[in-house]
């Protein structure tokens, strides 16, 4: 079945990446036997193994600072110039050409992204250098620490996870990789068993280690970083490719300050055609909502450097891919290896997760978790006291002042409490007498108009017929209090009206509701219209004579809707 949904999954670019696959054979010995014709190079290499590239021949530029610190050029040029000449399917991060016999349902079925292209990409494959002009230039320390690579896995693709560990070794000045620690969760796919094993000792570097059950990803990093030996160390998803001179300035920012915990750029690749893209915004501070999502806003101008280039503060990281020395993570108590929930370490470093965080870390402030998910104040969060400890022991400050002086960014984007919507409840149509509604609460799926839910008492926030009117001026699934994260889209004054992601960035999700009853849409000088033959949402040229244009909220404040409109009717 064609898959129609492009869906972009996170991949570590300025230094690398997610994404990944799965062999649908998992035989090593068809693997070990094929040849990459598809870019020079690509043929493998003695015993069936494809050559790790890069002597790291680089041209020595040193320069001494005002600091006295030597500062030196860790580009490898050689392996660039061999990356840049590569050509073929997947090189230089270009989208690989697809059939639909390459969409069939099972290319996607265990990973979410297509094992057929996968398997068809060299493991070398070369990637666009999509660094600002400044980063080219750049001169690192020239005594930086060495790192252990930490590369936790479970049943993970033959191909990803070699990908990942070529383009460490392809794009990495070896001096600096004390060792590759793989760590497998309890996998029980063949091909990542005796043949995994077979061939990574042709990588004296490499480790493999392996739990005696399911651990879970937090323990299962913890495994490899109790068994680091290197002075930084450095996680990585099972499912990434590192790009050019990715590791000089994440063992930069710690050589300057073993205390900094170093993130770096994450990147897209299109989990269909594997083409390599910036992500959106580019740029941007983590930071979360109040249900606990990590989320990115722009930098402050009050932190914006002159040099685009130059690294900024984050309260709160990505999680899959950070640099941090290896004595102080175990000094801060490593994991909190109760986090069992997919995420959890997005917010571990930062101050830990869910329950667990609010309940040991935010303090007052875990009162505005509790409101958007009740579900959390009856559920248990395990025993902990050694998390309290830990805090009481670190002499950590309190949560108020790190929303003051850390994240004080934060509530402009997602304010604790939620300020007054605009409209909200049922959208009724004036001409036909339907309602909007949404039957799959997910990005791509279309708003339909359906007989208006009636009964006894009010419609539950859950239901496709809730919709907020926010303010942000998107249009959002559920009450006030309780919104999805999908928003109303559209893209052109005729395209249908769909759910997307919601990015509080305006843009195609800006709407305003107007005094002739219309939602306008002003990126495409556009209004919603309606077909009850059809059931169809759409958007059309605006007409207000035009019944089917016309809308009618169950509640409104009319207050924030002047404000909203203020200047623009």
């Amino acid at each position: 079945m064609r898959r129609k949904e492009k869906r972009l999954l996170q991949f570590a670019g300025l230094l690398i990446a997610a994404l990944l696959f799965l062999p649908n054979v998992g035989l090593w010995s068809l693997y070990r036997d094929r040849m990459f014709d598809n870019s020079p190079e690509t043929a493998d290499g003695p015993g069936g193994f494809p050559p790790i590239q890069g002597l790291n021949q680089m041209r020595k530029v040193t320069h001494v600072g005002v600091d006295g610190v030597r500062r030196t050029d860790w580009h490898d040029y050689e392996a660039m110039r061999r990356d840049a000449a590569r050509i073929g399917n997947g090189e230089q991060g270009k989208p690989f050409p697809l059939t639909d016999a390459d969409r069939v349902d099972q290319a996607y079925r265990e990973n979410g992204f297509n094992i057929y292209i996968s398997d068809r990409i060299s493991l070398n494959r070369s990637l666009p250098d999509i660094r600002h002009l400044n980063c080219k230039q750049k001169l690192y320390v020239e005594k930086l620490p060495n790192t252990s690579i930490i590369i936790p896995f479970h049943n993970e693709g033959w191909s990803s996870l070699l990908r990942t560990v070529h383009s460490v070794f392809n794009r990495s000045p070896p001096q600096l990789i004390a060792e590759v620690i793989l760590v497998d969760d309890f996998s029980d796919k063949e091909h990542l068993k005796v043949a995994l094993e077979e061939y990574m000792l042709r990588l004296p570097k490499v480790r493999i280690l392996r739990t005696k059950k399911r651990e879970g990803l937090i323990r299962t990093r913890l495994l490899g970083a109790a068994a680091a030996k290197g002075e930084v160390i450095t996680f990585l998803d099972s499912h990434c490719e590192a790009n050019v001179n990715w590791l000089p300035p994440l063992l930069d920012r710690i050589a300057q300050n073993r205390k900094t915990i170093v993130c770096p750029m994450i990147d897209v690749i299109d989990h269909d055609n594997f083409g390599y893209d910036t992500q959106a915004g580019d740029a941007m501070r983590g930071v979360f909502d109040w249900e606990m999502y990590y989320k990115r806003i722009p930098i402050p101008p009050e932190l914006q450097s002159d040099d685009p280039s130059e690294p900024f503060e984050s309260p709160v990281m990505a999680g899959g891919l950070f640099a941090v020395d290896r004595k102080w993570f175990w000094e801060l108590g490593g994991y909190d290896t109760g986090l069992e929930i997919w995420g959890g370490e997005q917010y571990e470093i930062s101050f830990k997760n869910l329950k667990r965080v609010a309940e040991v870390w935010m303090d007052e402030y875990a009162e505005y978790v509790y409101q958007r998910r009740p579900e959390y104040r009856h559920l248990s969060a395990g025993d902990m006291t050694a998390q309290k400890e830990l805090r009481s022991r670190l002499n950590c400050k309190s949560f108020k002042w790190f929303m003051s002086q850390v994240a004080w960014d934060l509530p402009k984007h997602y304010p604790p409490v939620e300020p007054p919507a605009a409209a909200w409840g049922k959208i009724r149509n004036v001409g036909s007498g339907m309602c909007m509604e949404i039957k799959h609460f997910v990005s791509g799926s279309p708003i339909r108009l359906e007989s208006c839910v009636t009964g006894r008492g009010e419609v539950g926030w859950s239901h496709g017929q809730v919709l907020t009117f926010g303010w942000r001026e998107d249009i959002r699934v559920g009450d006030p209090i309780h919104t999805r994260k999908v928003c109303f889209d559209a893209v052109s004054h005729n395209s249908l009206v769909t759910l997307y992601d919601c990015h509080g960035m305006k843009g195609n999700q800006l709407w305003r509701y107007r005094k002739d009853k219309s939602l306008y849409h002003p990126v495409s000088n556009g209004c919603i219209d309606s077909s009850p033959s059809e059931r169809r949402v759409f958007m059309n040229t605006c007409d207000p004579s035009s019944l089917s244009q016309q809308w009618l909220f169950e509640r409104t404040n009319a207050t924030v809707l002047e404000h909203f409109n203020r200047g623009t009717d």
